[in-house]
């Protein structure tokens, strides 16, 4: 699995971003789990996946891995913990499309947050191109954010606040592997999980969507995104995470009969120039 840290970040930021997409459309389609019993299976699932991707690339070197990442790897396995839960609680109380616009703010945190606590600078090109990214979310889901809830729009805040306040911690420890951070996110909602779920029993469909939510859309993809964030400035990593802000409306329309409006192809146009404009960047990491 060693190979995976050679990968450009971009393009692991991009496969994150497309694997995260499934969220919405995984969560809808379980058939009698609650809540707490999807976050259970997905920590569960997530937890056994990781810990089979840490054994693999680091093998009798594991334990000492988890240590060596210290305090940080604990903060941010702490602090991505809540966006764990926050997402599936969103996305059962309000629409994918909602979420997934209050995700995509992610950029908009990172930017600020890059700014104040790593002293990175945000160039002309990156500024127009997350003004573009966030116009086009925007767009893309203006007409359905009124019939979200409350409680699960606020809810769905948590997760681009606690996924910027992790990347700012790998930022700053860059030369500390933070995949270990990752797994204590698994260790500290698989507990959430268990102390809150009213029944330990599931039926086969809802067991194979805990695996497909927990193991591909999750344990996959924070993978990428944690290796890949560390050579890539804040500002683009939430460029490029608008990979799942464009994908996941998709899937819910192909495979859940919700067709979209054209907002969504229009929004979805105007990110892919953002993620494009980005790509002219040629300013220097900061580091």
């Amino acid at each position: 699995m060693q190979f995976l840290y050679k990968v450009p970040g971009y393009i692991l930021l991009l496969f994150g971003g497309f694997c995260l997409s499934w969220g919405g459309f995984i969560i809808r389609s379980f058939e009698e789990a609650s809540i707490w019993q999807i976050l259970f299976l997905r920590s569960f699932f997530f937890l056994i996946a990781l810990i089979g991707f840490l054994l693999l690339t680091y093998k009798k070197n594991t334990l000492s891995v988890i240590k060596d990442s210290g305090f940080p790897g604990l903060l941010g396995g702490f602090v991505l913990s809540f966006s764990f839960v926050a997402f599936v609680v969103a996305m059962s109380n309000t629409t994918v499309a909602n979420v997934v616009f209050i995700i995509s703010t992610q950029t908009m945190f990172l930017a600020i947050f890059g700014y104040f606590y790593l002293r990175e600078k945000v160039s002309l090109i990156g500024s127009t191109s997350i003004f573009l990214a966030m116009s086009g979310i925007i767009v893309m889901v203006g007409d359905s954010i009124s019939t979200g809830s409350l409680f699960g729009n606020i809810v769905a805040l948590a997760i681009p606040i606690n996924f910027a306040i992790l990347v700012m911690i790998i930022r700053k420890n860059n030369k500390v592997d933070m995949v270990p951070a990752i797994f204590y996110s698994g260790i500290f909602s698989l507990i959430y999980g268990f102390l809150l779920t009213e029944s330990f029993e599931f039926t086969r469909h809802d067991l194979f969507m805990g695996f497909l939510l927990g193991v591909p859309q999750l344990a996959i993809s924070f993978i990428c995104i944690t290796i890949g964030s560390r050579t890539v400035e804040s500002a683009t990593v939430g460029i490029l995470m608008l990979m799942e802000t464009l994908c996941a409306p998709l899937w819910v329309w192909i495979f859940l009969n919700e067709v979209p409006p054209i907002s969504v192809f229009l929004g979805g146009a105007v990110i892919i120039l953002a993620i494009i404009l980005k790509s002219f960047d040629k300013s220097k990491l900061k580091t």
